[in-house]
């Protein structure tokens, strides 16, 4: 059986856990060789032993130019260009009106929005023809969430950036679209509150879904494969919802 990525470069920001993990792990399936970012190196060790030898991981704070730098002269210098750019590292905590501090607000602005622009600025002199960009956004942007308003609104921007940089890119051949997971049992949901009311937030969240579940990391992987592949070649600017109907109701 063919494979969807088969010989397609990619990178996946926030590659070593959670949701990028899970598009490293689908992407390394279906064919493509991927370089995945952490911050933390023990993070990246862990995550390369289980992708294998298709995967290469590098350090790097998404928020701090200077290190996308080296990040994008390291992959222009192992392989040449990218056909997939996955801006995916980003993150949040509960901050109810009242209670948010510009700490709060900086830091998350910082990852979700700042990262995001210069990931994929950065990254336009590697990319390919036909190549895919898929930002990664979230139910949050189109529903909002109680003490989450922060996190809500950069991720309100990812979708707006999508919407305008296809115009930007016009005729150049690249299509970006957002990939909107709805809740995924991952360590960055799970850390949003203690140990012990982990399964409480898994049931809450569940409790939104009309699926009844919170979905997994691979099931975003899929859908990542399909929007970096040449089945999508048409779709551009798009919003995928991977997110058991939580924002459709």
């Amino acid at each position: 059986m063919s494979q969807a990525l088969q010989g397609k470069i990619a990178l996946i920001t926030g590659g070593s856990t959670g949701i990028g993990l899970g598009i490293a792990q689908e992407f390394v399936h279906q064919g493509a060789f991927v370089f995945i970012t952490a911050r933390r190196q023990q993070q990246l060790d862990e995550a390369l032993a289980q992708l294998g030898d298709q995967a290469v991981g590098i350090r790097a704070d998404v928020a701090d130019l200077t290190s996308l730098d080296r990040l994008f002269e390291h992959i222009k210098s192992q392989k040449g260009h990218l056909d997939i750019v996955v801006a995916n590292a980003g993150g949040g905590e509960f901050a109810a009106l009242g209670a948010i501090t510009e700490e709060h607000f900086d830091r998350t602005f910082a990852i979700n929005v700042k990262g995001v622009l210069f990931t994929v600025q950065k990254s336009l002199p590697l990319l390919a023809k036909g190549a895919s960009v898929i930002l990664t956004g979230s139910t949050t942007s189109a529903i909002g969430g109680k003490d989450f308003s922060v996190y809500s609104a950069t991720k309100a921007a990812v979708r707006n950036f999508a919407r305008s940089w296809i115009q930007d890119l016009a005729g150049q051949d690249i299509r970006i679209n957002v990939l909107s997971p709805g809740p995924v049992q991952t360590p960055g949901l799970l850390g949003l509150v203690e140990p012990d009311q982990e399964e409480g937030l898994l049931q809450t969240m569940a409790s939104l879904v009309p699926l009844g579940r919170v979905g997994q990391p691979a099931e975003i992987g899929k859908a990542a494969v399909f929007l970096a592949s040449d089945a999508a070649s048409f779709i551009n600017g798009a919003e995928l919802f991977a997110d058991g109907g939580q924002a459709q109701i």
